[in-house]
């Protein structure tokens, strides 16, 4: 039987398609489908709206899922975390559910919040949020647009936010992070405890690892005389050690090493400055360590 996968339809879903792809997996979907094709006999993918898929999961309707730890934590799902997968629709930074009020609010902490009107879409992680602290307030779902819902609907919302932008663009300041959350890649429990699916589940979150890994790396290469050989060596980072090979040359080396991108700038100058020639920068699918 093939493994049923849940990945998420909106805002994350082309991160989403673009990381499978460097992971191995080429789905594609029409405008309108939600049953995505997928090169492998052993996987099927649904498209389905990340709120609901650590539901559907625990539920074993799907096998596994990739959706954000904030819709497990709503959903209280029971479901088997596989992996943690450090990557959002805009960044690689971990995306935070915050409570925002208008600028000229004279709301400065959550005990503020006594008997206000709150909107969001995250109400169970709201409620309990409020329940944490001993607050009593209105909390309503917001069915979107939620940032514009201030001051005139509501007093305060709580959204997602990732870089901030959205938030102040509506004139709006963030009181307090109440939830920081990354991508997760979940398996049903009863669907974890089959041999075969379980195989194929986590051969799905290795590969996705090594494509994130990839992300911040670029493989270099370059030409080293022997001479300077340890002198280059020296100065270039690796993983674990360069490979070095010789040449027909017999004076000269091949030297490859995988490196994090944003050091190769530094590197590159007094790397030639210490004898190394035909320097080549390289970018990656994977890394798997």
């Amino acid at each position: 039987m093939p493994v049923i996968l849940g990945v998420p339809k909106g805002s994350l879903q082309e991160a989403t398609f673009n990381m499978m792809r460097k992971a191995g997996f080429n789905i594609k979907a029409g405008a309108r489908s939600y049953v995505p094709s997928v090169d492998d006999p052993d996987l099927q993918c649904r498209l389905i709206r990340p709120q609901e898929i650590s539901r559907y999961v625990e539920l074993g309707l799907l096998d596994a899922g990739i959706t954000g730890f904030d819709w497990i934590y709503e959903n209280n799902s029971d479901v088997q975390e596989v992996s943690e997968m450090c990557y959002s629709k805009a960044t690689s930074r971990p995306v935070r559910w915050v409570l925002a009020v208008p600028n000229g609010s004279t709301i400065q902490s959550v005990k503020d919040l006594q008997g206000k009107r709150i909107a969001t879409e995250a109400v169970g992680l709201t409620r309990r949020y409020l329940e944490q602290h001993g607050v009593q307030a209105e909390v309503e779902f917001s069915w979107g647009a939620t940032e514009v819902k201030a001051p005139e609907l509501v007093d305060a919302i709580v959204e997602l936010t990732e870089t901030g932008s959205s938030l102040r663009a509506n004139d709006l300041r963030i009181v307090d992070t109440i939830l920081t959350s990354t991508t997760r890649l979940i398996a049903n429990n009863k669907a974890w405890e089959v041999p075969e699916k379980r195989a194929k589940i986590a051969q799905i979150a290795m590969l996705l690892q090594g494509a994130l890994a990839a992300e911040s790396r670029v493989l270099l290469k370059l030409n080293v005389p022997s001479a300077k050989l340890n002198e280059v060596s020296s100065i270039l980072p690796s993983l674990h050690a360069p490979t070095i090979n010789k040449l027909h040359d017999a004076d000269w080396y091949a030297v490859e090493s995988v490196v994090e991108e944003k050091v190769v700038r530094d590197i590159i100058p007094p790397l030639r400055a210490a004898g190394a020639e035909g320097i080549i920068e390289l970018p990656l699918n994977k890394v798997i360590f």
